[in-house]
């Protein structure tokens, strides 16, 4: 029997729940779109009933680059996309309506599994669980980005003592300079336009499910969504970073951080990475998407002279369950700056890479270090059927043409060991003992790759290579997995 006791318990609840700003269905959670955050037009979302805001962001429509220093990328080399984001304990049921006619929808990645149900302009799925997945309609343009958050663990209050609490609305604070111990908290609902930055620090914790956007200020203006220094004891966990002006989540010489749930979208700029590290160790990057137009998640080695941090390696380096778009350069990638004494112990797992332009995984020894110790595990790639050709662009005016017969197809692993524009030692290092196990290749075209030394004392050596697959098929030998081995490569086998 209920009692009314209990039933005023349960409007209590209720009343309590809208009052913090989140809408409640049976395991999930809505935030609001502030007053002023420019919406999209191209979808609605539905979770569970629950209808969900879905947020403008602008990506990279062709893959076009240029190198002059001070010019900002025309806008007409991007297109509008969209996201969402939620809150959510179980399983979900979603809902998409497009307010464009198409043909095809897809979700991604692929290795999910999620069946699509339509009827005419809407599209119903289940997520499982909390990730990250894109909807497409028709190809790669003005993809749909959906992100599905695990409950929040313990978030802060306004007013909490070392706490940087921003709520539910629009905020313009400019440089957010973090203190050792402080929390910075971007609640559901938020959208931060400014830069956060993390310099000589301890203690640091970044949080929420709400937005870091520098999309107001120019090229090169702002720093990057959250830029750390010579820092360590660092969580970044569940924020989503848009539209950044150069390098998007970057880190210079800091130890013990972990980066969780974060979503990198409306990535478009000249130099707009995703996740950059460099000469760090012991961090740990999962469960998060990355849309670059750069490369996607990158370990460096920099060399700045005295105030730089060349003398620490990059070691202990753990990336895992990350979605990986990138609409220019690399996918996962190691140099093409390696300024550090070793870049040892660090491994690549379970990551899906749904699109990349140049390569999927590459090691680029650029400088001198040791690169050794690397493990690539359980790494998904999909290739498109076309994929428009990388360019470089000529002139200010030049515009780029898409070819539907285009044969360009990205490469699957490349290993180089060679001066490059961005070497900054006089010396070059060796590759050696690196590991891939469990890579598969899903599309109608298939990537090649390539091992590539200097000389004999700074060669490519130990690379041990199994359970690769294409479209299914086992690939037992180099040549059936399309691997070129150029000179100074050795010690290179291909297992089952």
């Amino acid at each position: 029997m209920v009692t009314s006791w209990h039933l005023l318990s349960t409007a209590f609840a209720l009343a309590l729940l809208v009052a913090a700003g989140a809408s409640q269905a049976v395991g999930v959670s809505v935030w609001p779109a502030p007053a002023g955050e420019k919406l999209s037009s191209l979808y609605s979302v539905r979770v569970n009933g629950k209808a969900v805001p879905v947020q403008f962001c602008r990506v990279s429509a062709v893959p076009i680059n240029q190198v002059w220093p001070g010019y900002q990328r025309p806008i007409d080399q991007s297109e509008e996309a969209a996201f969402a984001t939620w809150g959510m304990d179980g399983p979900v049921t979603v809902e998409v309506t497009s307010a464009r006619p198409f043909s095809a929808a897809v979700v991604r990645p692929l290795s999910r599994r999620v069946r699509v149900t339509r009827k005419g302009a809407k599209l119903t799925f289940t997520m499982a669980k909390p990730g990250q997945v894109t909807v497409e309609l028709d190809g790669r343009h003005h993809a749909l980005h959906l992100f599905a958050n695990p409950p929040e663990a313990a978030a802060p209050k306004p007013n909490t003592p070392n706490v940087r609490y921003f709520g539910p609305g629009v905020h313009r604070p400019g440089r957010i300079d973090m203190k050792s111990g402080e929390t910075l908290y971007v609640a559901g609902g938020a959208v931060v336009h400014g830069s956060v930055q993390v310099n000589g620090v301890t203690g640091v914790r970044i949080l929420g499910r709400g937005v870091i956007d520098l999309s107001e200020y120019e090229r090169d203006k702002g720093g990057g969504c959250i830029r750390l220094s010579n820092s360590s004891d660092v969580k970044i966990e569940g924020v989503i970073l848009r539209d950044p002006d150069v390098w998007c989540l970057s880190a210079f010489g800091c130890s013990r951080m972990e980066i969780a749930n974060v979503k990198l979208v409306g990535l478009w700029r000249y130099n707009a990475d995703g996740i950059d590290l460099c000469n760090s160790q012991d961090v740990v990057v999962r469960d998060s998407f990355v849309r670059a137009y750069d490369d996607a998640i990158v370990l460096k080695g920099l060399n700045w002279g005295p105030t730089g941090f060349s003398d620490r390696p990059v070691r202990g380096i753990r990336v895992s369950n990350c979605v990986i778009w990138c609409d220019w350069g690399r996918g996962l990638e190691i140099g093409a700056e390696t300024s550090a004494p070793e870049f040892t112990d660090i491994v690549f797992s379970d990551c899906d890479i749904i699109r990349t332009t140049h390569i999927a995984m590459d090691i680029q020894c650029g400088d001198r270090a040791r690169v050794h110790n690397v493990r690539y595990e359980g790494i998904r790639l999909e290739t498109d059927d076309i994929c428009p050709s990388p360019k470089m662009q000529a002139t200010r005016d030049e515009k780029y043409v898409e070819n539907p017969n285009d044969a360009y197809v990205p490469f699957l692993l490349v290993i180089v060991i060679a001066q490059n524009p961005y070497s900054q030692d006089k010396e070059r290092g060796v590759v050696t003992g690196i590991t891939y196990k469990n890579l598969s290749v899903v599309g109608k075209r298939i990537p090649k790759s390539w091992f590539q030394g200097l000389n004999p004392q700074h060669g490519v050596s130990g690379i041990a290579l199994s359970g690769v697959t294409l479209n299914g098929k086992p690939a037992t030998t180099a040549e059936a997995m399309g691997l070129s081995l150029g000179a100074h490569v050795s010690e290179v086998t291909v297992a089952p």
